[in-house]
């Protein structure tokens, strides 16, 4: 009987051997395993049975989807705007998703842009490097700092990055407020979990909001100039999701007009952001290149949710991260209790103990 293909893309290089170890062991050899970089993914998955990755490069999914091949998509990744497009949404291809693998990371992350934000480190970093002609160079100009303490943080999308930033970010908050889709399961130290129509209840009355929503039909621009304009006059907005969630011409004119007094990102519209973009002059912005998880273990940790619904795929138990018709058509596993979610049973099924920092290579991710 002829083997399966499965086509492995995790980034631009191969994946490590050791991690294709992992995987071959927990389909115990049934399948051929490709292992691709981004150059080579789009022809790779033409003739794919299953996949495990995430493709950052055109594919043709009609072509795919019209095969009837591919019966499975492991994603890499927690956003599913790279391969959710009409007809992978209309098939009966199965769906899961990365969500909640990195949220540790990508939380962190966001607490850190919102605590350089409001310390001013951008301006100090600056003067600590800009020579030029400037005779005021590393001399350092006191400039004033927000205080994160006792403000009210808005949490807007409330799935496993927005619910783990909730944690990280509770010791300072004042009072924190979300909303989304599902509010349910409210945390304790959530002051009130909305649902997603009271969106501009929570902008008029927050003072730092982050964003962790899907990218999809209806959130695609979500953050156009009439919703930032109901945000709280002088109000830190930070995106830690998808550039096109923000409008960014709209964004520009409420930094210029000081509607929203600062901004700070992870991702941009588009990406990478043009050199000649106003944001990169503005001193209340901050940008960083869509690094947020860039931890040197997340693949083993792809690998520890892809193994596990392996041995579900084989077993017939339900998937993890599955995504119905309506989670595909959003774009992420619906917290209805349809599908296990990563975030509820990662505890159970880690396998990293913890992997020392000097194992990888920091410059080739």
């Amino acid at each position: 009987m002829t083997k399966k293909n499965l086509v492995v893309c995790f980034r631009a290089a191969p994946v490590e051997e050791r991690l294709i170890a992992r995987i071959n062991n927990a389909w115990s050899s049934e399948l051929n395993i490709i292992n691709v970089g981004q150059s080579d993914v789009a022809t790779a998955l033409v003739e794919a049975d299953y996949f495990c990755g995430h493709a950052k490069v055109p594919v043709d999914w009609d072509r795919i989807v019209m095969n009837g091949r591919l019966r499975w998509i492991q994603s890499s990744a927690a956003g599913m705007d790279w391969c959710l497009v009409p007809s992978t949404i209309n098939s009966d291809i199965t769906i899961t998703t990365a969500a909640g693998v990195l949220s540790d990371q990508v939380a962190e992350h966001g607490l850190a842009l919102i605590l350089g934000w409001g310390r001013n480190l951008r301006s100090f970093i600056y003067d600590m490097r800009v020579q030029e002609d400037n005779p005021d160079y590393r001399k350092f100009k006191r400039k004033p700092t927000f205080d994160l303490i006792g403000q009210t943080v808005g949490i807007v999308g409330f799935g496993g990055v927005g619910r783990r930033f909730s944690e990280v970010v509770a010791p300072f908050a004042g009072q924190i407020l979300a909303v989304d889709l599902f509010p349910e399961n409210k945390p304790s130290h959530v002051a009130e979990l909305w649902n997603a129509s009271r969106l501009d209840d929570l902008l008029a009355v927050s003072d730092v909001v982050f964003l962790s929503l899907p990218l999809n039909a209806e959130t695609r621009g979500i953050f156009n100039a009439e919703r930032l304009s109901k945000m709280k006059r002088g109000a830190l907005l930070a995106n830690l999701a998808r550039g096109p969630l923000v409008d960014t011409d709209a964004l520009v004119q409420a930094l210029q007009t000081e509607q929203l007094g600062g901004f700070v990102c992870d991702v941009t519209s588009p990406e990478p952001l043009p050199c000649d973009s106003p944001l990169w002059d503005m001193e209340n912005v901050i940008i960083t290149p869509h690094v947020a998880g860039q931890i040197g273990w997340r693949f083993d940790d792809i690998c520890d949710i892809y193994c596990e619904n392996v041995r579900r795929f084989r077993t017939g138990e339900p998937l993890i991260n599955n995504l119905n018709q309506q989670g595909k058509r959003w774009g992420f596993p619906l917290r209805d209790g349809s599908t296990p979610l990563w975030i509820d049973v990662k505890k159970l099924y880690s396998t990293r103990r913890p992997i020392k920092r000097e194992k990888y290579n920091f410059t080739n991710f």
